[in-house]
């Protein structure tokens, strides 16, 4: 049976969810598919910036890092995260960029494994992953090595000689999913550590690191955690390897006193040793305030909203694309798709372009897929529909086919 849009509208009505999209500032006569690279603003978050700005930074200037809290924001802001990535509270720091975090774990887990060098991650993975692995590998002289994100090619590359796996949980193009307790297991029983990028993940997926003896982590702040362009990262490690860990960046505020001002560096206890520099204030408050629409909301529910509107698009492209040249590219079996779904065509680029000019909005991902990110806290089953029959029509009229939507902008 075909899906109308009238069967859209009535499981909005019917969805338990329905209520958090009133928590967010989307403008109107927009449908916003593209959380899964920057995040939608909470509508709460301009006042608490306006209150750090003006009344902490304004008037209680310096003083604000002890009596407003500010010193205490990094572990606020990571035991929020804590809960959407099932890690314990002592086991996430809030710190720097993801790829800023990934160096220093990275660097730090080739450590722990003396005598081993090689790392491995995989082909395909999100272009700064790869590149911190060029960098780190390259400072230890070690050898790096790219193999297919599937468990037996994890398998066969797995041995002696490897230091640490470092995988992303969900791939960014296609939205697959890969086994992080399988995947882990084997890095495991070859004598390695395991390291996940979970950037396109928490928020969105359940996520259990201690269930699945994840070593060490990395995420962003600002996908599925709306925490806003260039927000926070955060790190992960595992409680029984933090008092093992040296990181390579040595900075102050991962010293055990940093207000000793001693001259040489003491690590600190516990996860503030993957802490560099003084805390980005202004961006980490912004992250602080965001996370708070997850304060009563389970991520199981979020997880199963998200699978109901990546099958409700699948479904829809199936009805209404075919003989465009579109193919989905995402797993058509829900328990493997994250919660995006991407589509092929040789045009993908002005497609996006034109849809975007029609208050559609995605975004596109070389050489030739279009990305939507499908947020469970927003995202609405009709926008879903609406999003898809308009994908069908621009590419029909021709729509995308014209010079300002062919020529390619610096962020794509």
């Amino acid at each position: 049976m075909t899906i109308t849009r009238e069967d859209c509208l009535a499981l909005d009505a019917r969805d338990p969810l329905a209520g958090l999209r009133g928590r967010f500032a989307l403008p109107d006569n927009v449908i916003y598919l593209d959380g899964n690279s920057l995040g939608a603003l909470p509508r709460h978050v301009p006042s608490r910036m306006r209150t750090v700005v003006e009344d902490e930074w304004g008037a209680g200037l310096i003083r604000s890092w002890n009596d407003a809290g500010w010193i205490e924001a990094a572990h606020r802001t990571a035991e929020k995260i804590a809960r959407l990535i099932g890690a314990g509270v002592d086991e996430v720091i809030v710190a720097d960029s993801t790829s800023v975090n990934l160096f220093k774990l990275l660097v730090a887990a080739m450590r722990l494994r003396a005598g081993r060098d090689l790392l491995l991650t995989s082909i395909g993975n999100f272009p700064t992953d790869a590149y911190i692995a060029q960098g780190a590998a390259d400072l230890l002289g070690a050898e790096l090595r790219f193999v297919e994100p599937d468990m037996s090619s994890v398998v066969a590359a797995l041995g002696s000689r490897v230091a640490v796996l470092a995988m992303t949980h969900v791939d960014y193009r296609t939205g697959r999913i890969l086994s992080m307790h399988e995947i882990t297991a084997a890095a495991h029983a070859a004598g390695a550590l395991m390291l996940w990028d979970l950037s396109h993940s928490a928020g969105a997926l359940e996520v259990d690191l201690d269930d699945a003896s994840v070593d060490l982590a990395v995420g962003c702040g600002y996908k599925y955690l709306n925490g806003g362009p260039g927000a926070p990262a955060y790190a992960y490690v595992a409680r029984r390897l933090i008092d093992q860990v040296r990181q390579p960046l040595s900075g102050w505020f991962g010293h055990a006193e940093p207000f000793a001002f001693a001259a040489d560096y003491v690590s600190a206890p516990g996860i503030d040793r993957m802490q560099c520099g003084t805390p980005p204030m202004l961006s980490l408050a912004a992250l602080e305030s965001a996370l708070e629409v997850f304060d009563d909301v389970s991520v199981a529910a979020l997880r199963a909203k998200s699978m109901a509107l990546s099958d409700l698009f699948i479904r829809l492209a199936d009805e209404t694309l075919e003989g465009l040249g579109v193919t989905v590219e995402s797993p058509r079996d829900a328990s493997l798709r994250g919660s995006q779904v991407s589509l092929k065509h040789v045009d993908g680029y002005a497609i996006v372009q034109a849809l975007i000019a029609n208050g559609v909005i995605g975004d596109f991902r070389a050489p030739d897929i279009l990305r939507f990110g499908l947020t469970p806290l927003y995202v609405r089953f009709v926008d879903v529909f609406d999003a898809v029959h308009a994908i069908g029509s621009v590419i029909r009229r021709g729509e995308w086919n014209q010079p300002r939507f062919l020529w390619r902008k610096t962020v794509t």
